[in-house]
């Protein structure tokens, strides 16, 4: 057989050994991490629950997902083991230093008028009224005569 004729076969055949290899380097991390779980630890379930782990077992785990409410997950539900330190920033909101401004909970700050040190008496305000010309103009049966005048409505003026 010519080899031209197999190197696609080769190639494809390569290309699926790299992605099963990588896959099973992941799950072995995941296992690994779940393995090395201890009591006392912070975890995030593949639900996006966080709780503390009390108690482990061959393949299932007892967390307290809060303050005396335990539940019992598969080992396999857990997707991330935290550290302490990442676990009670999360959780607890501890090291939580905002320098910034803060944002509201409501959306007053966009309907108060801004305090400034300046006289704001400069700024003119915009008189969303209806003003006098519109007054002037022609009535709207006026306007409806012209129109009518020879062409129907959805009628276009391209020949």
């Amino acid at each position: 057989m010519n080899p031209v004729t197999l190197l696609p076969f080769i190639v494809l055949i390569g290309a699926m050994f790299l992605m099963t290899r990588s896959a099973k380097k992941k799950q072995a991390a995941a296992s690994q991490m779940r393995n090395e779980m201890q009591a006392g630890t912070g975890v995030r379930t593949i639900g996006g629950m966080y709780a503390t782990v009390k108690e482990l077992h061959d393949d299932s785990v007892v967390l307290e997902v809060a303050p005396g409410v335990h539940a019992i997950y598969a080992k396999n539900a857990i997707g991330a083991v935290l550290s302490d330190e990442e676990y009670n920033r999360i959780v607890h909101g501890d090291g939580d230093d905002i320098d910034g401004a803060v944002v509201p909970d409501d959306a007053s700050s966009l309907t108060e008028p801004v305090e400034s040190d300046e006289d704001s008496s400069d700024d003119a305000k915009i008189d969303l009224g209806k003003k006098a010309e519109a007054d002037e103009a022609e009535p709207k049966d006026a306007k409806a005569d012209e129109k009518s005048e020879g062409k129907a409505d959805g009628e276009a003026d391209a020949k």
